[in-house]
């Protein structure tokens, strides 16, 4: 019996541990009031059973941040992150250290590829704000058992900074799609970490070209 409870304590301690953890990396660098307030495209999913909102602090004005949003995809500025481990898979990611003008145009309904072969849509576009694509990933021939919706939002931070919010939301199509987006969610808090990260070091060092 002690052995039995034994047990049953470490079950709830590791139980509490992976919960705590799950829930720091669906909120990763974010305030309450960003996980909280309503972002562009939270309306395309009303129903989203699973959302992540994540955040980083860039000392740089909005403008300045923007830019390397609006180039965001395959074929065009790439994901600002782990483009080594994306590239074994095949999604021949580049993520660029310059802000390019031709890339600068996004618009509703256009392709936002994560893979030459595999595209979100689109669905809104708040230039100078925000950038939300919409979609999901198919397992083979097989549709994706979720809906899926990918924010990128730059806000004024204090003293000419800003804020860039990222929001994913999913809603699940099938049951056991739940447990296909728990999966995907922890592989997007590392590269979403990463790429939060590379865009702050990319607009930053931006401010200072500008400043100098």
């Amino acid at each position: 019996m002690t052995c039995l409870v034994r047990g049953g304590l470490a079950g709830l301690v590791v139980g509490a541990g992976v919960l705590a953890a799950r829930r720091a990396q669906m909120r990763w660098g974010a305030t309450a009031a960003e996980r909280t307030t309503t972002l562009p495209g939270d309306a395309l999913l009303p129903g989203a059973d699973v959302v992540a909102t994540r955040a980083v602090a860039i000392a740089a004005a909005p403008e300045l941040v923007w830019p390397w949003v609006a180039q965001l995809g395959q074929g065009r500025g790439g994901l600002y992150s782990y483009d080594a481990l994306e590239n074994l898979v095949g999604c021949d990611m580049h993520s660029a250290d310059r802000v390019v003008p031709e890339w600068q145009d996004v618009q509703v309904g256009d392709a936002f590829r994560l893979h030459p072969d595999l595209a979100l849509t689109v669905a809104i576009v708040e230039p100078g704000r925000a950038l939300v694509v919409q979609g999901g990933v198919p397992m083979g021939e097989v549709a994706p058992p979720y809906d899926f919706t990918w924010a990128f939002v730059v806000l004024g931070g204090p003293d000419g900074t800003a804020r860039l919010v990222v929001r994913e939301r999913y809603l699940t199509t099938h049951r056991w799609g739940r447990a296909m987006v728990e999966l995907i969610g922890v592989v997007s808090f590392v590269m979403s970490e990463k790429m939060l990260r590379g865009v702050k070091d990319r607009a930053e060092a931006l401010a200072l070209g500008v400043a100098t």
